[in-house]
């Protein structure tokens, strides 16, 4: 079940899209300013570190939201919670639409990664950069996490958008049911790996996730099973 408006705060409109806030997304922030003791020598770090994750994310949906409307779709609400973002988006029924739609988010955060190395070696190499260990691992943090982010998006696990962007593709040659029918299935395959994963890294957050991921794709395949007798 996605989050929606009901216990989230507004937190500013842009673009026409307005920013909501769930109230659990404050279970990351807990993470992030209490959870990872000794990375830095002062916790102002760690929030550094949180807003530069809260921002990779916000851009992320963002893509997702600007791309459905330059297709000619609706997208006027972002939904912030611990397992991500929720850009609500409503794309044209069209395999290439939809495509887009859900593609810019991951490519977001593919530009992401040339702009921050930018960043880190332009301070280097200007000397522009402070004299301080924080600041580097913090820039380093933000970097591996907008990589984690991509990777972990592109996995064809419906519903991720790497399962989106998978069904999309498909879509155009098998049609709209089926195509959701084969990447469900393959979501499911998917969320079974990472269930392993997180018995082996003993990760409850990554086998919440996976819960949540698994759930969503067995609906989907339901559902376009349904559909398609």
């Amino acid at each position: 079940m996605l989050p929606t408006q009901k216990g989230s705060v507004r937190l500013f409109r842009f673009a026409g899209i307005s920013v909501w806030l769930h109230w659990s997304w404050g279970l990351i922030a807990l993470w992030a300013l209490t959870g990872r003791q000794g990375m830095y020598s002062t916790p102002l770090w760690n929030l550094v570190e949180y807003i530069g994750l809260f921002t990779i994310v916000l851009l992320h949906e963002f893509g997702h939201s600007l791309s459905c409307r330059q297709v000619g779709g609706q997208s006027d609400e972002i939904v912030l919670w611990p397992l991500g973002g929720v850009a609500y988006v409503n794309a044209p029924q069209r395999p290439g639409a939809q495509l887009w739609s859900i593609a810019a988010g991951p490519l977001v955060n593919v530009v992401l990664i040339p702009v921050l190395m930018a960043i880190d070696l332009g301070l280097r190499v200007t000397g522009l950069g402070p004299d301080s260990v924080d600041f580097w691992v913090c820039l380093a943090s933000i970097q591996y996490i907008n990589i984690a982010l991509l990777i972990f998006n592109i996995l064809p696990i419906y519903p991720l958008d790497g399962g989106q962007i998978l069904r999309s593709l498909l879509w155009f040659k098998f049609g709209l049911i089926r195509s959701l029918l084969f990447a469900s299935a393959v979501g499911l395959v998917g969320a079974a790996g990472l269930i392993a994963l997180a018995l082996y890294w003993r990760s409850l957050w990554l086998g919440m996730l996976v819960a949540f991921l698994g759930s969503n794709s067995w609906r989907a395949f339901q559902a376009a099973r349904s559909a398609g007798r």
